[in-house]
């Protein structure tokens, strides 16, 4: 009876602890499923992000872009009118001196 007492007792101490055991695996296995929902969830997040920021990237690059060809074009109008402005100034001081 003593061994069937110690059996027993044997047996109820590794069924407590094949219960914790089952309990811990799932409170792990719950831990880890929300752990890796917030990884993905950040992850979209990240992705989102990214793509907003490349599209802003391209839209300002265009913009550099026509800016630079929009100043090039501004200063080259400018020596240009500068140019003439200096022909019309001599052509006048030679009209002056004719005078």
């Amino acid at each position: 009876e003593k061994e069937e007492m110690n059996g027993k007792h044997a047996y109820d101490m590794l069924m407590q602890d094949l219960t914790a055991q089952v309990e811990q695996s799932e409170t792990d296995r719950g831990e880890k499923s929300e752990s890796k929902a917030k990884k993905l969830q950040a992850k979209a997040d990240a992705e989102g992000s990214l793509s907003d920021t490349s599209s802003t990237k391209d839209d300002d690059v265009k913009y550099l872009t026509d800016l630079t060809s929009t100043c090039g074009q501004k200063a080259s109008d400018f020596e240009e009118r500068q140019q003439l402005r200096t022909e019309e100034i001599e052509a006048i001081g030679k009209a002056v001196e004719i005078l």
